[in-house]
Parts: structure tokens; sequence; C-alpha cells
């Protein structure tokens, strides 16, 4: 009898072990009972509570956007919600969001998956928060529009992987972005402000869950209309006179900086990515710098570019190629970018930090305190010179600003290395200018805008 019990526990054993073991679920529940543990309230008064696992979000007369924020930053990921909303309202979650105290004194800024029950009928799409606007609507995907249920429980499936955001509602592929704008940043549910009008409307979100592990082992094979941000200008930017300043594919526009044409060599077009080859290090050592064929005088400039290691460039401004007769580079005010740890430019300078990322190279230090993107990411310059006022920005930050042609400037420049060039940076009108200085650095969406 105790042989039989023997045999019959070491076969159960036995069959245990060869069962096959079920995968633990890669999901994490983001609502935690009924509290708002590991969340918290940022931009204007909305209500937020918790009922039964549900989180309900009510409306209040004459504040701001309201976001109910999670404590941990995501990067990649994978994010499934149910949600039920007011048909009078709009709302949205935000993805890869932050909110930092030197861009706009803090308020929440980021791509938002838009929540939008009216006739519109966007919901799915997505909305870069007090940025850039639409980056992806639903104009021409019908079948997402038809996809919300009004006065019904929708639910949302948000996959951020790399540079790519893709979203589905109700099952239905709704929104395939690819921008990295932003890598990282918190999740948010938004109550919108609704200004003087009546209070007491309501979201409610629940079943709010996340893979944030191994996200690509889980991610959707089905694919999804490509709205690729690459030098492409948003809705926005069109309406306020902005133009793409690269198609992304030739090289219309440019030139060489010594040259009639595009350079042949030193210069990669691939990807809607426009490249430095490495060469070095030595300035104008292969292509040499690429100017632009048109001339500015009052401008707006954006760019994103991406630097290697120890890598340095430029972009220039006011330029004139005929300045400086030999093969160097031209002559112009320069927007500096440099690896500041890593390049040894950072320590030099006429002027203490001025040949630093962001800089006005060799005259004016800009802000050490700017918010710069790792080596290997994607970061924004933005240049504004209207009347002569000029400013530097990074990712949405104002890093320096100054007076061209005043007599601070004037006084800048004849203690710098440029008082043998008469009339330097006092030009009404130059071309605009990427450096080719022997080093990896990689630009896109590329644009102006005249003033």
């Amino acid at each position: 009898m105790k042989f039989i019990k023997i045999t019959a526990l070491l076969i159960f054993t036995l069959i245990i072990s060869c069962a096959p073991k079920q995968e633990k679920s890669p999901w994490k529940n983001l609502i935690k009972g009924n509290t708002l543990k590991g969340w918290n309230i940022k931009g204007g008064k909305a209500l937020y509570e918790v009922k039964e696992g549900v989180i309900i979000g009510t409306t209040v007369s004459n504040t701001p956007n309201t976001f109910l924020t999670s404590n941990k930053m995501y990067g990649d990921f994978i994010l499934e919600v149910d949600f039920l909303v007011n048909q009078h309202m709009n709302s949205g979650i935000q993805i890869r969001s932050n909110s930092l105290p030197d861009y706009k004194k803090g308020r929440v800024h980021g791509y938002q998956v838009e929540i939008d029950p009216s006739e519109r009928a966007w919901s799915g799409g997505i909305f870069d928060e007090s940025r850039r606007g639409w980056l992806n609507d639903l104009e021409d995907n019908i079948p997402a529009k038809k996809a919300f249920k009004q006065n019904e429980w929708n639910t949302y499936r948000i996959e951020a992987i790399g540079d790519t955001i893709k979203t589905w509602v109700n099952g239905i592929p709704a929104a395939h972005l690819v921008d990295n704008m932003t890598q990282s940043g918190f999740i948010g549910l938004q109550v919108h402000a609704i200004g003087n009008g009546k209070p007491g409307s309501q979201i409610k979100w629940k079943n709010v869950k996340i893979i944030d592990q191994d996200v690509r082992k889980y991610a959707t094979k089905s694919p999804v209309p490509v709205v690729a941000k690459r030098n492409v200008l948003t809705a926005k930017e069109k309406a306020e006179g902005w133009k793409m300043l690269w198609d992304g594919k030739t090289t219309k526009g440019w030139r060489g900086a010594k040259l009639t044409e595009f350079p042949k060599k030193g210069w990669l077009l691939k990807n809607g990515i426009l490249t430095v080859l490495p060469s070095g290090g030595a300035e104008s050592a292969a292509g040499g710098d690429i100017v632009t064929t048109e001339l500015y005088g009052d401008f707006e400039f954006k760019v994103d570019f991406k630097i290697t290691a120890g890598a340095n460039s430029g972009i220039k401004y006011y330029v004139d190629t005929e300045i400086n007769k030999g093969p160097g580079s031209s002559i112009g005010l320069e927007y500096q970018i440099l690896d500041d740890a890593l390049h040894p430019d950072a320590k030099l300078g006429n002027h203490k930090g001025s040949r630093t990322l962001c800089s006005l190279y060799d005259l004016i230090q800009a802000d050490v305190n700017k918010p710069v993107n790792p080596i290997g990411e994607w970061n924004t310059a933005y240049i504004i010179s209207k009347n002569n006022h000029v400013e530097h920005w990074l990712n949405g930050v104002k890093v320096l600003e100054y007076e061209r042609k005043s007599k601070d400037f004037l006084k800048l420049v004849s203690e710098s290395k440029y008082k043998k060039w008469p009339g330097f940076g006092m030009l009404d009108k130059g071309q605009l200018l990427l450096q080719d200085h022997g080093d990896r650095v990689s630009f896109r969406n590329i644009k102006v805008k005249t003033l």
C-alpha cells in the first residue's frame, strides 16, 4: 500500500512538471484600488476621484486644461485603457509628456492621443499638446472615425516603440506616427478646459494597464498606414507661413558654399535624413559646408539635429560666401552644434563658454542649463531674427538672445577673431548654412519662415 502511494505521488509530480507553464501576464494595472496612488494632478483645477476602480474626471469652470499624470516616466510601452466620455467634452491621453519649469512655466506638453466625440471624430489621432499641434489627424481614416462609439465605453490601444506611435480605437487601426521629438515621459488623463462654461461634465477611465518590459514581443504586427513626420509641415505650420527648406529627397534649394552645385561627396541623403559624413574632424574637409540658394533677412528657422560623440558642427546665418575667398568655411553668425562633454572647443573661445552648444559661436555663451537630449538622440534648434533681435532656442527653450548691430554686439566682434572681416554679422540679408566640420552630424525637418 505504501509503495502504491509513493508511485502515485511520483506520477503526479511528473505530470505537473511536464505540464506547460503558464506565462505570467505582462500587464501592469495603473489604477491601485480606489486611490490615486501613483498619480498626481498638473495644470488646472478639474476634479479627479476613483470609485470602484474607475477614475472620474469632472470639469470645472475658468481653469486651464488639467491632467492626472503618472508619477513614473515611460519610454517604450503598450497601453490599453477603456473610457467613457460625455459627448460634449474634449479630452485626451498624454503619452511621453513632460512638465518642465523652463518650458512655458511647467505647462504640460507632449504627445496626446485625442478623445474627440465631436462631429469631426478624430478620436485616436495624435496631437502635440502645447507644442506643434496636430501631427496625425484622422481626416482620411474613415474606418477609424467610425470606430468611436458615442455614449458608450471605448477601448484604446497605444503602442509607443522607438520613434513610432500607433493607436487603435476599439480594435480599428487609427494613427501611425513616426516622430521622435520626445523619447519618454509621463502618461496623463486630461480634463479639457471649458472656459466659463457649465461645470460638471465627466469622463471616466477604467482598466488602465501597461506593458513596459519586452515591449516588442507583444507589439501588434498588423499594418497601419504610416504618417512619417519627417520633412513635412504640420497644418499649423502651413497656416503660419512656414516652408520646407529641404524636401528630404533631393538637393533642391542648396549648394556647396564654395560651389555652384551641391557637393558630390561628404554628404549623405538617405531616409529623409541629411548627414555630414565623418572625415577626421577637419573643417570643410570632405564635401564642405552647404548653403541655401536663397537669401534671408528677418526669418525663423527650425531644424532637428543629431550628433555623434565628440562631434562639432554649426548652423550659420547672414552668411556671405564671398568674404572668405579661400577654400575654408564661409563667414556668418553661428549657432554652435557641439558635444560639450567631449569636444575641446567647449572650453575655448574668446569669451568663456562661447563655443558650447547653442552659443553664438565665439561671441556669446548659451544658457548652461539648456535642455540637451543625449548623444544619438534628436534635438531641435530654432533661430529667430527680427528687427536685429536674435534668439537661439533648443528643444523649445530659449537659451540665448542678443541685439545684432548694437554697440554691445560690435564690441564683441571687435574683440573676436571676426574683427578682420569688416562688416561681419551686419548683412541685411544672407544665406543659411549647415556646416561640414568633418564629424558625423545629421539634420532633418529643415524649415524656414520669412518675416
